[in-house]
């Protein structure tokens, strides 16, 4: 998620099929790692932001893929074409032959010689860089040509096109594309020309579809059709997602998924159960003053709602403690920002966590717990050199702070320094030995350098890492899920399948598992219903599952039913944790409509599953 990871295009993510290409390899074999993963399965790689430092390591698998499909224009072959700037056509036939009938016939052919001979002429001005003249010349091509030789008169169109091309005369480019496209449907140069004129000309639903039937017509094969539809990709969902996440109605996430955000956390005052250091002054031996206490203290009572899982109460209860200027009003500021970051109001968690930082007074731990939720909300804006520094701060504010260093070493990975992230895991396992997710995510960082270096004994080496965690900490959901997908990137996925299974037996309510497994069942024995069941059943456990959604819109891209996708993206986008999560999802649902689009206009389809 680092600003430097690009997006790769969604309409590749979401489109191409590539049955049988390999991701990392070329020519059909699969790179480390990769189990040859079918495009349609890296539609998982169109990224989802860092949420609150959680979930780093998954973040970077899908990263990865990303990466990894990206890289297919020289790993896996595809052509990677100059520009297209030249203009076309055959050389003009020898005068007099042609029509066998030889009536009328002879003045025909010359009326197409001739504008054969104005072609040629006009592509002798362009090569020399005289564009006007070359204009004229196509300009006499298309009057002298017969209206019924379509391919000849699109392609002296389109040669003109490219003159205006030249000269930036964007209108007049589509106008002559267009010509050429309604006399020619499915004439690539053109509609890829077009789509260029209408990028310029700032008409991104246009530019869009035009180049995603180009992309179908080559087969998903030039990385230069695809990257521009990656560029248009993401500047439509940027626009959309800005308007739609500045009006958005705040959404509670799920409990399962609370529980699992403040899970990641030992060091972290607010999250731990009541009457734990919250009432110094009192005697704890004494219910009745305790009862009072709770009853005057809005913190005190968000706290409780907290164990309640009554989590919609929560901010209200803690602007009570600060209105009041209460007791633990930097622990009610502290807690207040954490559930604006969970609704996804990064604006309105900002100047409470800048507060905590500053209150030189405030527990150490409260102010090292803000900077690493402030550092994470950088990252998640792509703001990584911010996010950076409020880690190192907090390391040297609170230097024997096990979340300092389990948070920055998932930083660390997502910007690809894992000899950093593992000394900080180290650092991390060494203040808390105990601590199984640290020593999991350090399985993974390990696995993650081996992987990159393409160093088998160092693959081997982490493979047996994550043996012993799920040996020593058998209770380690994570530890287990990690394991499933280094063991499915190194195609051992019958022992992935156990080790969801696993996950699934220590947390039935884990959503997102589901979806792995229900992804491996895919890449493993094609089995799509199994495949569709589990990650069914991820949205019947938690509805709001927003990775569910994304996913389940993918396969049904794949599987031709456009609607149904575009239903499914838009209840993830509507879930979207972020501006930039929002994006990449109305990018995948803009690239929907576009097939849409497409098929109608041109009867042109994606292979599907």
């Amino acid at each position: 998620m680092a600003a430097s990871k690009p997006v790769e295009a969604a309409v590749v993510a979401a489109a191409a099929p590539g049955s049988g290409s390999g991701v990392g390899g070329g020519g059909g074999t699969s790179g480390p790692g990769t189990g040859g993963l079918p495009r349609w399965q890296l539609a998982l790689a169109v990224g989802a932001p860092l949420l609150l430092g959680a979930g780093a390591v998954y973040l970077w698998t899908r990263q990865r893929r990303r990466r990894e499909a990206g890289g297919r224009g020289d790993a896996g072959g595809l052509k990677r074409n100059s520009e297209r700037k030249t203009p076309e056509g055959r050389a003009s036939p020898a005068l007099g032959s042609g029509h066998p009938d030889g009536s009328g016939a002879h003045l025909e052919m010359n009326s197409l010689d001739r504008a054969q001979a104005a072609k040629n002429k006009g592509n002798k001005y362009f090569k020399a860089g005289k564009y006007e003249q070359a204009i004229q010349c196509y300009t006499e091509a298309i009057s002298l040509c017969p209206t019924e030789k379509n391919v000849d008169l699109s392609t002296f169109y389109q040669n003109r096109a490219a003159a205006y091309e030249q000269l930036q005369k964007w209108k007049e480019v589509a106008e002559d594309c267009t010509k050429a496209v309604e006399l020619n449907p499915k004439y690539v140069k053109a509609l890829f020309r077009r789509a260029k004129a209408h990028e310029k000309l700032d008409n991104k639903k246009e530019c869009l579809e035009d180049v995603t039937a180009v992309c179908i017509l080559e087969g998903f094969q030039n990385q230069q059709s695809m990257l521009l539809a990656d560029k248009v990709l993401k500047l439509l969902g940027k626009e959309k997602a800005k308007e739609k996440y500045k009006n958005r109605e705040p959404l509670m996430p799920s409990p399962q998924f609370i529980k699992s955000y403040f899970s990641s956390f030992t060091d972290d005052i607010i999250s731990q159960p009541m009457l734990k250091g919250e009432k110094s002054d009192e005697d704890k031996d004494k219910e009745g003053e305790a009862l009072e206490v709770k009853e005057n203290s809005g913190y005190l009572k968000a706290k409780q709602y907290m164990e309640e899982e009554n989590y919609d109460k929560i901010i209200s209860e803690c602007s009570k403690e600060i209105e009041a200027q209460g007791k633990y009003m930097a622990e009610a500021l502290l807690l207040r920002a954490t559930f604006y970051l969970l609704i996804g109001n990064a604006n309105a968690a900002k100047p409470d966590l800048d507060k905590v930082i500053s209150l030189k007074e405030a527990n150490v731990k409260l102010r090292a717990n803000a900077l690493i939720k402030r550092g994470s909300m950088y990252m998640q804006q792509q703001q990584p050199l911010l996010s950076t520094q409020d880690f190192n701060m907090a390391a040297d504010i609170d230097p024997q702070n096990a979340d300092v260093y389990h948070h920055r070493g998932q930083l660390k990975i997502l910007l690809d320094q894992v000899e950093e992230a593992v000394a900080d895991f180290d650092e991390c396992i060494r203040l808390r030995p105990e601590s199984a997710l640290a020593q999991a995510q350090k399985c993974f960082a390990l696995y993650r350098q081996a992987y990159t270096g393409n160093n088998s004994s160092q693959i081997q080496a982490a493979m047996k890492g994550f043996e012993e965690v799920i040996k020593k900490f058998p209770r380690c959901a994570e530890g287990y899920a990690l394991y499933a997908q280094a063991l499915t990137d190194q195609q051992q996925f019958g022992k992935a399948d156990e080790m969801y299974d696993k996950c699934i037996d220590l947390e039935p309510d884990n959503a997102t598992t589901y979806v792995h497994k229900g992804l491996l069942q895919l890449q493993w024995k094609q089995d799509l219903d199994r495949g569709l069941e589990l990650i069914s059943k991820a949205i019947e456990i938690d509805n709001k599952c927003d990775f569910a959604y994304e996913t389940m819109g993918t396969i049904e891209v794949q599987r031709g039913n456009m609607e149904k996708a575009i239903d499914m993206f838009n209840k993830a986008i509507n879930l979207a944790k972020s501006e930039m999560e929002m994006a990449h999802l109305y990018s995948l649902c803009d690239a929907a409509h576009a097939q849409t689009e497409v098929a109608k206009k041109y009867g042109l389809k994606p292979p599907t599953l």
